[in-house]
């Protein structure tokens, strides 16, 4: 391949856009792992306070987001109850999530995170008649058989890691279904309505549950370490839940669930080096099976569009993956010019 030919294609619509949206999505995963770490961090510490970290981290999303919406002064776009079911939901679910590291390793609550994507397609496929072509659903079949790999790893044929494995396992299955019910409720709340309000009343609505919820802050007894954990916990979330919502927008659930597997893999690079803990030869082999089955669910390049949609020929939805394109072009343009003025420097 000439240069001129590289230069084209560096300059192409598509690289930009790929390479924007592939930065992006690892930015996700990374906070994905640093939530996953410093919830197992805080376990290991011998605090069993799933609530309390969310509390901290819902907090902290409804200051700033909350600031943002209270400074636009407009009415909600989306009903308030909505909002309070959607926050009940997404507590729930990092609550069953972040009680799992009390009795799984890393890696196993990590790697069955991935049934959250069977549960949306079983969800959209109930709920909202989206049409998925028979290499989707073989693709989330093959995800699925490598999740079933976990669960005989922590049955005791590998070894699982932690002191309860297949409770860890099953409350992190259970935490997934909320995550579920989480995303899609999500993902077309920020699609349809206003991505801002969205983040900043899952902060108010999460917080309030939250409150409710918690038993006791004096039954954890605090140290820098303990705050810092709870700390740490709080800025990945703010982070995971600031970039998500943008995703998803941009490129949709499949970008999404791609980019949020390589959490798995920094997942068994703190169990080993952090940790310093042997991670089985199944876990390899269920992600290399999970790996496969989600990129035979992409090979459409586009996410379903809902049957309803289609026949009542509704035009937001026929037209929306044109709508990212465009935003997506914009950013890619203003990448493209900052690293043409870093070039032309040099």
């Amino acid at each position: 391949m000439s240069w001129c030919a590289l230069g084209s294609y560096w300059g192409s619509h598509g690289f930009r856009r790929t390479l924007w949206l592939l930065l992006l999505g690892q930015a996700v995963s990374f906070a994905l792992a640093l939530c996953s770490f410093t919830s197992s961090l805080i376990a290991n510490f011998g605090v069993n306070a799933p609530v309390t970290q969310t509390l901290f981290a819902y907090l902290s999303l409804a200051l700033f987001y909350g600031s943002i919406l209270l400074y636009r002064r407009r009415k909600l776009l989306v009903s308030w109850y909505w909002y309070l079911l959607l926050g009940f939901v997404d507590v729930q679910g990092n609550y069953l999530v972040n009680e799992a590291f009390q009795y799984s390793s890393i890696t196993s609550v990590t790697l069955l995170d991935c049934w959250t994507i069977a549960w949306v397609l079983i969800l959209t496929w109930i709920f909202l008649g989206t049409r998925y072509s028979l290499w989707q659903l073989f693709g989330a079949a093959i995800c699925v058989v490598g999740l079933g790999l976990v669960l005989i790893s922590d049955a005791g044929v590998g070894g699982g890691g932690g002191s309860r494995p297949l409770l860890g396992d099953i409350l992190v299955i259970a935490g997934t279904v909320f995550y579920a019910i989480s995303n899609v409720s999500e993902e077309f709340c920020v699609k349809k309505k206003d991505r801002v309000e969205v983040i900043a009343m899952i902060g108010v609505y999460g917080f309030l549950v939250s409150v409710v919820q918690v038993k006791s802050l004096e039954s954890v007894e605090w140290s820098t370490d303990i705050i810092l954990g709870f700390a740490g916990y709080a800025l990945s979330t703010f982070m995971l839940y600031s970039l998500g919502p943008f995703v998803l927008q941009l490129s949709g659930a499949t970008m999404f669930n791609l980019s949020i597997l390589t959490s798995d893999m920094w997942a068994v690079v703190i169990r080993i080096f952090f940790y310093h803990q042997q991670v089985d030869w199944l876990y390899y082999l269920a992600f290399s099976v999970v790996v496969i089955g989600l990129v035979i669910y992409s090979t459409t390049g586009k996410d379903p569009v809902p049957e309803s949609a289609i026949e009542s020929g509704d035009s937001n939805a026929q037209y929306e993956a044109l709508a990212q394109d465009n935003q997506a072009l914009q950013i890619s343009r203003w990448l493209h010019e900052g690293l043409g003025s870093l070039q032309c420097r040099h």
